[in-house]
């Protein structure tokens, strides 16, 4: 019987070794032909004349103005779009799971509702909207953060639902009340520090999806990141491909590090 549980065991541990190796040549070959197509030479050989480019940002900004006015647009509307979806739905799912339990479902069925529309629609809907912002405010492609808030409250509704499940809201709530803590003081000094994990992973998985997000942007003739990649592809591929790939690997830190975080919230919470 031993034999027969290390013989399944052995092949277990080769299957799982096999996968990694196949998922693992399945992403990083691609990568590695965008990075093989940014270093050819003309003659043959290998430049990394683009890679410098991209390394500095002053050249960037006199030889491709539309590419860093995309960058810096997206990295506003990453952080912006982190933080007002922290504001929104922290304090809102706090107070539905001590004052309101009923309204749990609803809310779910709220944020997670957007998973189920195309973004070519939710574009049909945005664009009056947007239109009428454009007209009596401004066409700044910063008011795109409440488009991608919209867009992220699914996946960051699951993160900050997980870490708020994972501890006793109420009882902290109660407690901290019973000393005299006002509910700024609750939230800010007991809950917070209690979903820290998720809030994280809340954060980082917007910026993951701002950084990425195209269709929204592109249709509503919005600048982004992607947008601008889009665009820079037609006059200049190999630098298109370069950014492209930077991206790519940005957004791969990114999950690696909600990993490495959702990782050390289970080792605390079994110690």
């Amino acid at each position: 019987m031993a034999r027969v549980n290390a013989s399944r065991r052995l092949k277990l541990r080769i299957f799982r070794w096999v996968v990694v190796v196949l998922l693992g040549l399945f992403f990083l070959l691609p990568l590695y032909a965008m990075l093989e197509f940014t270093t050819r030479a003309a003659g043959g050989g290998r430049s990394f004349e683009v890679w410098k480019t991209l390394a500095n940002w002053g050249q960037i900004q006199e030889d491709y103005p539309d590419l860093s006015t995309g960058i810096v647009y997206s990295l506003e509307q990453a952080a912006l779009t982190a933080v007002l979806m922290l504001i929104l739905l922290v304090p809102t799912m706090v107070w539905i799971r001590l004052r309101l339990p009923w309204l749990r479902r609803p809310m779910e069925f709220l944020c997670l509702l957007p998973l189920t529309i195309p973004a070519i629609v939710l574009v049909v809907g945005l664009a009056p909207v947007y239109a009428w912002v454009t007209y009596l405010i401004s066409g700044s492609s910063l008011w795109l953060t409440f488009a991608y808030v919209i867009l992220v409250l699914p996946f960051a509704y699951r993160a900050l639902d997980a870490g708020l499940s994972s501890i006793d809201v109420k009882t902290l709530s109660e407690a901290a009340r019973s000393l005299g803590a006002g509910w700024g003081t609750v939230l800010w000094r007991v809950v917070l520090p209690n979903i820290r994990s998720a809030v994280l992973s809340a954060a980082f998985l917007s910026v993951a999806l701002v950084l990425g997000e195209f269709t929204i942007a592109s249709l509503l003739n919005r600048e982004n990141l992607q947008v601008a990649i889009n665009l820079l592809g037609k006059s200049s591929a190999t630098i298109s491909v370069a950014v492209s790939l930077v991206s790519l690997v940005l957004a791969f830190v990114l999950l690696f590090a909600l990993s490495f975080v959702g990782g050390r919230r289970r080792s605390k919470e079994a110690s």
